[in-house]
């Protein structure tokens, strides 16, 4: 267990938003889980029956390019929530295992290279470079190599996984071409993650996105995030926090 109570009468992230003044390192704290608890969005659909358990894989310590990174907004919980959610549009859209695989991987590394929770422009082109440099490091965590090609288009979408579609130079538009269908699925699940920003205009939006996300996977990403984020607060462990909140797929666990 690892204690992570903040500071008397610290700011929440929440009001820090509101006065525009985020920090460059952003930990989630208690009021604004709460606030972010409840404005849950409304389920319009089960989830359906999965044909087998999605792969989340969670991200080792040593893969972030700072440490106050580790257990920020855009640290493990979140990378290991994105490669859950992932494995649930790659089911959804019908990906074999290895573009899977490589979807996963390309998910648990996306954000290891960022220097700090604002918009760090060029993030992406970072973390590409270094799973294209660690690939032993990410197919050991996922438990198996990838192909070399697949291992080509994961770098591509880790890449392009930050800068919005209509900003593509005419390079990254040759590039989104090797590898589309798994940009846009990282896009859209590090999109469905969004849940944890402490401003609600800050949340999912669709709009900026080329896929479609089933409306039964919103409520389940946002479940994620307040589940896990709890169970940190609470004092459990990352990997813990994020057992528990992965049991509401599940419940047998």
């Amino acid at each position: 267990m690892t204690s992570r109570t903040p500071k008397p009468g610290a700011a929440s992230l929440r009001e820090l938003a509101e006065n525009r003044s985020l920090p460059a390192h952003q930990v989630m704290d208690q009021d604004t889980l709460a606030w972010i608890a409840r404005n849950r969005p409304e389920a319009s659909a089960a989830p359906p029956t999965l044909p087998h358990p999605p792969l989340m894989l969670v991200p080792d310590v040593t893969w972030f390019a700072e440490p106050q990174l580790v257990d920020s907004i855009h640290g493990i919980r979140h990378n290991a929530r994105v490669s859950l959610l992932a494995g649930l549009l790659a089911q959804e859209y019908g990906l074999d295992r290895d573009h899977t695989a490589a979807l996963c991987a390309a998910a648990a590394a996306h954000d290891c290279r960022r220097r700090d929770d604002r918009d760090d422009p060029g993030h992406g082109r970072r973390a590409a470079l270094w799973f294209t440099r660690n690939q032993h490091a990410v197919t050991t965590t996922l438990g198996r190599e990838l192909p070399s090609d697949l291992s080509r288009q994961a770098a591509i979408a880790i890449g392009l996984h930050d800068v919005p579609y209509t900003d593509f130079t005419s390079q990254q538009n040759l590039a989104y071409q090797q590898a589309p269908h798994l940009i846009d699925l990282l896009k859209a699940a590090d999109c469905l993650d969004r849940y944890r920003l402490p401003l609600a205009r800050w949340w999912p939006d669709p709009f900026h996105l080329h896929i479609a996300i089933p409306s039964w996977l919103h409520p389940v990403a946002f479940d994620l995030v307040v589940r896990s984020e709890q169970a940190r607060l609470n004092g459990a462990t990352n990997h813990g926090a994020l057992i528990h909140a992965g049991q509401i797929l599940n419940p047998r666990q």
